[in-house]
């Protein structure tokens, strides 16, 4: 039996704190887990922004509102879950992500969620578990899995690593210099192919 376990932000979906620093002008806030490999650290930065800035998680959920899967990646998860499993497996947060899966068509979602006070300031934000992606993946191949992952950055390494099949989908340039035993793809026609070789 195979499964395949996907990351969300740059493979199906934009990233989403890319998205928030355009519409708010804050430069900082682009830098994602593609620049920032400590995820702890990227967190940090972005909450003290966030409150510097006197952003609130309404604010960020008004820009996710206006976003969109990427092209063809809605044709390209029905088709790939037409032919096995597929988990999302993030660093998100589920009050980021339901809008999207909504969008994508529910499929099944491993993230993270987010503490906010009552005025909708995010004062904190709580993991799942620590190498949640790469935990998920020891859990599958647990059940007799054998586990397809891919990804498109630093805080997907650790589970493409563990998985039997890794897979970088249109990752930064250090990302593939750091991690070369990967295969790369840039878009979903040959990814599938490829993930196709693999079932």
């Amino acid at each position: 039996m195979h499964i395949v376990c996907t990351d969300l932000e740059g493979v199906l979906i934009p990233e989403v704190w890319i998205a928030v620093a355009e519409k708010t002008g804050i430069p900082e806030l682009r830098l994602t887990t593609r620049d920032i490999a400590d995820y702890d650290q990227l967190m940090r930065q972005r909450l003290r922004i966030l409150k510097e800035k006197g952003l609130t998680i309404h604010d960020i959920q008004a820009v996710i509102s206006s976003m969109e899967p990427l092209e063809g990646a809605i044709a390209f998860l029905e088709k790939l879950r037409e032919a096995t499993q597929v988990i999302i497996v993030s660093d998100t947060y589920i009050e980021f992500a339901k809008p999207f899966m909504k969008k994508l068509g529910w499929p099944t979602l491993f993230c993270h969620h987010l503490t906010t006070d009552a005025a909708g300031s995010i004062t904190g934000y709580n993991l799942r578990q620590q190498d949640a992606k790469k935990h998920t993946v020891i859990a599958l191949k647990s059940l007799n899995y054998e586990v397809i992952a891919m990804g498109d950055s630093y805080n997907d390494t650790a589970m493409l690593i563990e998985a039997d099949h890794g897979i970088l989908f249109r990752p930064p340039e250090s990302v593939i210099t750091a991690f070369p035993q990967f295969p790369v793809c840039t878009d979903y026609g040959k990814l599938f192919s490829l993930i196709a070789s693999f079932l």
